[in-house]
């Protein structure tokens, strides 16, 4: 198992937040930082502080993605026309792993991530196996016909935990969802407040 995959049960506490507003998240119980001083009173975060947390924040939220990763998204993001706030986080939702987890075919953005390495995930038609692959408009998204039966979906698809957003439409039944529109940022469900533009000033440093 991966350092990225055993990070989300400690992420929340390190965070101080309930990254994916889970039930049985850590943070839920021990509200303070893991670790021999986590519950000591922190002192007042600079303005690199601030903004480095709202990086680590979202970079979290989607999978800890790595530096790498990340910088690219924002390289993109200053690349494109308009806010790059709002650019970033349109390219973050873009993500094949982002929309499988938002489709509710797997529980985490971790398990997405997984299902779509394992060769469970079709996008029109076509299998995809790389979970940064970047989904368009009208993109037709699928689980395997082999796949359809897994526990794991299941069991998502039918969970009440959280709800998939408008810019998503998914036919349970066939197990296929379409990507309708790249969203804006007021309309991701984030479970926690996420500040895009602090990301976009740290790395404009």
């Amino acid at each position: 198992m991966t350092k990225r995959i055993t990070a989300k049960h400690k992420i929340d506490r390190r965070l101080s937040v309930n990254l994916w507003g889970r039930p049985k998240s850590p943070f839920n119980l021990r509200k303070y930082r893991p670790g021999q001083h986590g519950q000591k009173h922190a002192g007042k975060i600079s303005d690199y502080g601030t903004q480095l947390q709202a990086k680590q924040k979202l970079k979290g939220y989607y999978g800890n993605l790595n530096e790498r990763q990340f910088s690219n998204c924002f390289k993109e993001a200053l690349r494109l026309k308009g806010n790059s706030g709002e650019n970033l986080i349109g390219l973050l939702e873009r993500r094949l792993d982002t929309v499988v987890y938002r489709s509710k075919f797997v529980p985490t953005v971790f398990s997405a991530r997984q299902f779509i390495n394992h060769g469970h995930v079709k996008v029109n038609g076509n299998r995809v196996n790389i979970a940064s692959f970047m989904v368009n408009e009208g993109d037709v998204i699928e689980i395997r016909d082999k796949s359809k039966s897994l526990a794991i979906v299941m069991e998502a698809i039918k969970s009440a935990e959280r709800d998939i957003p408008g810019y998503i439409i998914v036919d349970e039944k066939k197990l296929t969802s379409t990507f309708v529109r790249t969203p804006e940022f007021a309309e991701v469900p984030y479970a926690t407040q996420m500040d895009p533009n602090l990301v976009i000033e740290y790395y404009s440093r």
